[in-house]
């Protein structure tokens, strides 16, 4: 949205400067997008007059100047035709800037005679596109700044442009008036009186104008207009065109012109139609399927009957709200007119809009709502400037429709203003703001004015009164506390945990993932889900039809699509709900990672190996450990279908399932897309128990002084009997002496059952003990490990390899 000063002024009675003017619209909302100020360009510039001009010695079409300047006489080389002597002209001395030609000048020679500076041209100073010749000015003063010439005989040359940016809830801003009213209510002026004076009708206008029944509730309430007869339809006045010039629109004829000065000043946006070519009444309908229209971009446009038209007796002649058809254009020709004035649906009018990509002033406000109660007055204001600007006689107004009711009132509740916008402004003061821009009051229920259709409640009415009493004014405030000390903690301990446990996927190298809750069905389906329980009414695709069960389809996909453009080697991770049915309470939080290809980059010395389970088995229990998950936790095989039989298994306390780890079926990866390996774990947050104490530093370091002892035991065992059996059973000889117990080496396959026998396997431990009062003897020390033989051996079957 473009505006001059000049045409602000037209509304806004005030001597604010432009820089005041465009700090202020940004305050109030209305950013300042660029601000032109030609007379900050200008403001170096002197008047000069030529006493003598003779030809260049060695150009035929330069010539020597003797220019009379305020700092004495200077020499200037000018090839302009019309330097001669007499002119008084626009001096540009050595060290200005010369826009128009993005230079600063300095003393130079030219064909080697020396220049001091140059005569501008309107071009050069960006005045005009005219270059033909040098500045002639009818009179002026030598030495007197350029601006202040301007000022006083162009000041129109000279008018500041400033860009503003509106946001799409405020159409009120889209005509330069809004924007005065707002200046007004912040105290940069006064608004300035808008007087509307019917202009009587002689005569009928001799065309009737009706609305299809169809749209009046939704796409034309109101439709209005008048004939205007015996116009002429020249050029419009040079102040006219000025301003239309000076926002970047081209004058066009002065019909045409109006209906831009008021879409631009009063937010009115308007249509003409050339009488001589309709053909009977004016009828606002649907458009019939296949009917077609030029409009004035000199394009044809194929309709569909969602789209709404003013048609005559031949067919559409405007794209209702839009844009107007070429055959009914107005010309120079144009002696009768019918001038247009009506109310556009904002949804209808979008929706048109963006089907047939047709850009607009017109419909750019009207999809974002002009204001309705002005449509009559607008169209009297309207035809008063025709009748002046290019003669004829109106006909008596012709209408169909009403104006929409816009009527609605809040509560404006002064207390609420602090706790909302933390700003305290006396009642009195917000009283006095929303009147200032048009808001009425009936007690203290304020109603809106009709040209803001964005004010929908009680906020809204608050916020009007910050915005002008400015948001820059807001000063910080602590929150309030209920008692003094140190305030309860914001987050559940939940939310702590699954804090904790993201930091601590991250720091084992995945990355977090986000995905969607929603997922196709085979997908679930795949995951124990896909009922119609967690299935959606109205889903956005038909790839997120259900709830997601788990959070592995998510990964998996995101992992085929990683795989797909190269990325071999993946850990990622995420947390988020899953859900068993469509019912509160019926949904868990879960973290699941996945781990896919190999654990290193390929180096020469081997470091790379795919991943297997125990990988994903070590991930899972440090982020318990990061939880609080009790060490001493059990190991079964009560799997779902989506993980490997014989390569997973649950951490479990007693019944309670804490987490699944293993590699995923092949069947699985096979229909996901993925390329194995593959492992997996996922964690059941709310199914690890809270830690028992709840301390928020670290216990104190237990170290011991005394030498911690390690033995190696290797024991022939039945090929079925698991690892985590046999190390439970040694750590139980002794539980205060023993530390630790792990395994370091299994010997199996048909190598072992050719030593040990059918069915056998080895397994090798080793037992840290760590004494605590005194050093071990050799006697407590192999009394223990007798205690670990046989401890392994009741609960295993095993014996002690030879």
């Amino acid at each position: 949205m473009k505006l001059t000063l000049s045409w602000l002024r037209d509304h806004l009675d005030t001597t604010a400067t432009v820089e005041e003017i465009a700090a202020a619209l940004t305050d109030l909302g209305l950013e300042v997008e660029s601000l032109s100020d030609p007379a900050a360009r200008l403001a170096s510039f002197t008047l000069a007059r030529v006493t003598h001009a003779e030809q260049h010695p060695d150009a035929d079409r330069l010539r020597v100047l003797r220019v009379e300047t305020n700092d004495g006489e200077k020499q200037i080389v000018c090839g302009a035709p019309n330097a001669r002597a007499g002119l008084v002209g626009v001096l540009a001395k050595p060290g200005d800037y010369v826009p128009g030609i993005d230079t600063t000048l300095g003393v130079g020679k030219i064909r080697g005679v020396e220049s001091r500076g140059m005569m501008a041209s309107e071009r050069e100073l960006e005045l005009s596109d005219e270059h033909a010749g040098i500045i002639e000015l009818p009179s002026g003063e030598v030495g007197q700044r350029f601006v202040d010439w301007l000022a006083e005989n162009a000041p129109e040359k000279i008018d500041p442009v400033i860009e503003i940016k509106i946001t799409p809830n405020r159409p009120d801003a889209l005509g330069i008036r809004g924007i005065a009213r707002d200046l007004a209510a912040r105290g940069l002026g006064t608004l300035t009186p808008l007087e509307i004076e019917p202009v009587p009708g002689e005569g009928p206008a001799g065309i009737g104008v009706t609305i299809d029944p169809s749209l009046k509730d939704k796409g034309c309430p109101l439709f209005a207009g008048r004939v205007i007869r015996g116009v002429t339809n020249g050029p419009s006045p040079d102040w006219l065109q000025r301003r239309l010039t000076a926002i970047g629109l081209r004058p066009i004829s002065a019909l045409v012109d109006i209906t831009n000065f008021f879409t631009y000043a009063l937010n009115r946006p308007l249509h003409v139609f050339d009488m001589a070519k309709v053909q009977g009444d004016l009828v606002i309908r649907p458009a019939r399927q296949g009917e077609t229209l030029l409009a004035l971009d000199g394009k044809t446009y194929t309709l569909r009957p969602e789209h709404m038209v003013i048609a005559a007796d031949s067919g559409p002649e405007s794209l209702a709200g839009i844009m107007g058809g070429e055959e009914s254009g107005v010309t120079g020709e144009t002696t009768d007119v019918f001038l247009e004035s009506a109310y556009w649906d904002p949804i209808t009018i979008a929706a048109t809009g963006r089907a047939l990509r047709i850009h607009s002033d017109a419909r750019y406000r009207f999809e974002r709502g002009v204001d309705p109660a002005f449509t009559l007055p607008g169209l009297e204001l309207a035809t008063r400037m025709i009748l002046d600007l290019c003669g004829g006689t109106a006909s008596e107004v012709v209408m169909d429709g009403a104006v929409p009711d816009t009527r609605r009132a809040y509560r404006l509740d002064p207390a609420r203003f602090v706790n909302l916008v933390g700003m305290d402004i006396p009642p009195e003061r917000q009283r006095e703001t929303l009147e200032a821009l048009g808001f009425t009051f009936e007690g203290d229920m304020a109603s809106p004015p009709s040209w803001r259709p964005d004010v929908q409640g009680e906020a809204d009415l608050i916020e009007e009164v910050a915005r002008i009493a400015s948001l820059t004014k807001l000063q910080g405030q602590p929150l309030s506390r209920p008692r003094p000390g140190v305030p309860q903690p914001v987050l559940t301990p939940q939310q702590q945990r699954e804090g904790a446990a993201r930091r601590m996927a991250a720091a084992l190298g995945y990355n977090e993932c986000v995905t969607y809750s929603f997922i196709d069905r085979e997908s679930a389906r795949r995951f124990g889900g896909g009922g119609d329980a967690v299935r959606l009414e109205n889903p956005i695709s038909s790839e997120m039809t259900h709830l997601r069960p788990d959070l592995l389809p998510g990964l998996l996909a995101a992992a085929a699509r990683n795989q797909a453009r190269g990325a071999a080697d993946l850990a990622l991770f995420e947390l988020g709900p899953v859900f068993t049915g469509g019912e509160p309470g019926e949904q868990r939080v879960a973290l699941s990672g996945l781990l896919v290809g190999g654990t290193a980059p390929r180096d020469p010395w081997g470091s790379r190996r795919q991943v297997d389970i125990y990988d994903a088995k070590a991930d899972a229990e440090a982020i318990l450990a990061t939880l609080g998950a009790p060490a001493k936790v059990q190991i079964d095989r009560k799997l779902d279908g989506w993980w490997h039989p014989g390569r997973a298994g649950n951490i479990a306390l007693g019944p309670n399932r804490l987490a699944t780890f293993g590699e995923l079926h092949p069947r699985v990866l096979r229909e996901m897309e993925v390329k194995g390996p593959a492992v997996a774990f996922t964690i059941h947050l709310a199914a690890v128990p809270l830690p028992k104490t709840r301390s928020t530093t670290r216990p104190a370091l237990n170290a011991s002084a005394l030498q911690a002892v390690e033995r190696d035991f290797a024991f022939v065992v039945d090929e079925r009997v698991e690892a985590l059996s046999l190390v439970r059973a040694a750590e139980g000889a002794d539980k205060q002496l023993i530390e630790s117990v792990r395994v370091f080496d299994q010997f199996a396959g048909e190598k072992a059952a050719a030593q040990m026998g059918a069915g056998k396997k080895s397994l090798a431990i080793t037992a840290r003990l760590q004494p605590k009062d005194r050093t071990l003897t050799d006697a407590e020390i192999e009394a223990v490990s007798t205690k670990i033989v046989e401890k392994v051996t009741k609960a295993t079957g095993g014996t002690l390899r030879q």
